[in-house]
């Protein structure tokens, strides 16, 4: 019924139409017609609505072209599966899936919305459906399981490249993984691992980018500390176009990684970031840490000299910059 409803609106741009109209064509009561309009609504369609005159259709939800990505990738592997989406829970949990099925490495999980979408520390990520880029990828690197948290990094690095060159703004990394626009989050990104006895079996790498986001789209709780492509460039950004070129950007990385180690991702990684050589407050399982962030080593772990002087690693933990 709501296709048959957008297909009398296309039919009729930029004019009202009842609701005694709408019931006429299409069959069905005007409580019905009320019922699929906030439907519609929900599902991202804008209608204005008027006394006595009706609906119109203001605007649709901005949807991904499949067929763009599809014909616009550059890569050898990544993304070459693709797999998009409506709605799901959390693309991690379908890449999860998809996984046990066996899914090759390269594989890509792209939704619309997520409706349990997961963030670090086992936080739920926020997001709306058409505003963002809500995205898994499926790795299978040929490393030890120890080596498992410079992917993170490797993944950060490839995704602030690619926003650097494509949004023309000046984006940074906070340890580990957090990208910041003028301190605020625009992006977090979520490794999930599988492997046992030191051995690695896959990981799934969870992309969440704040693309076409407005202020007001944000829940009150998160404006302080989140922001959107759109709301610091003032102008929507293409998610195809970005998604297209992060994925080249990634492809070309972990072939360097794989070829010459973390030495290079370890030097664009500090290039990037704006959590080094600044006080930093760091909480962890084992409490709290306050000093100056120095560097990041061979394992990725952030390197703090403590209020006391002392040299302490933080492999895990939420850093606030101070």
């Amino acid at each position: 019924m709501n296709e048959h409803i957008l297909r009398i609106f296309s039919e009729h741009p930029d004019e009202f139409l009842s609701g005694e109209e709408l019931s006429r064509l299409l069959g069905c009561s005007r409580t019905a017609i009320w019922k699929h309009i906030r439907s519609l609504r929900e599902a991202g369609y804008e209608f204005e609505s008027a006394p006595r005159k009706g609906y119109r259709l203001t605007s649709r939800p901005d949807k991904l072209d499949v067929a763009a990505l599809m014909e616009g990738l550059k890569t050898k592997v990544m993304g070459r599966r693709l797999h998009v989406y409506e709605d799901v829970e959390s693309t991690q949990i379908v890449a999860q899936s998809l996984v046990t099925a066996g899914a090759e490495e390269g594989t890509l999980v792209i939704a619309e919305q997520q409706t349990s979408g997961k963030g670090r520390m086992g936080r739920k990520w926020y997001s709306p459906r058409g505003k963002g880029i809500w995205m898994s990828l499926v790795l299978t690197p040929k490393i030890p399981l120890f080596y498992t948290p410079q992917l993170t990094l490797l993944t950060a690095v490839a995704l602030c490249r690619t926003l650097r060159q494509l949004c023309a703004i000046d984006i940074g990394i906070k340890w580990p993984n957090d990208l910041l626009i003028a301190g605020k989050k625009v992006s977090g990104i979520l490794l999930e691992i599988s492997g046992e006895d030191e051995r690695l079996r896959h990981i799934i790498a969870g992309i969440g980018i704040s693309a076409n986001l407005n202020v007001q789209d944000f829940p009150q709780e998160l404006r302080p500390i989140a922001s959107s492509l759109l709301i610091e460039t003032s102008a929507p950004v293409s998610r195809e176009a970005i998604i297209l070129a992060f994925l080249k950007q990634f492809e070309e990385l972990y072939e360097i990684y794989h070829e010459q180690g973390f030495a290079p991702i370890r030097l664009l990684w500090e290039a990037l970031s704006v959590s080094l050589h600044r006080p930093i407050r760091v909480q962890t399982a084992g409490g709290v840490t306050e000093g100056i962030a120095e560097s990041i080593d061979d394992s990725g772990a952030l390197t703090v000299t403590t209020n006391t002087g002392e040299k302490i690693k933080v492999f895990s933990g939420e850093v606030e910059l101070r």
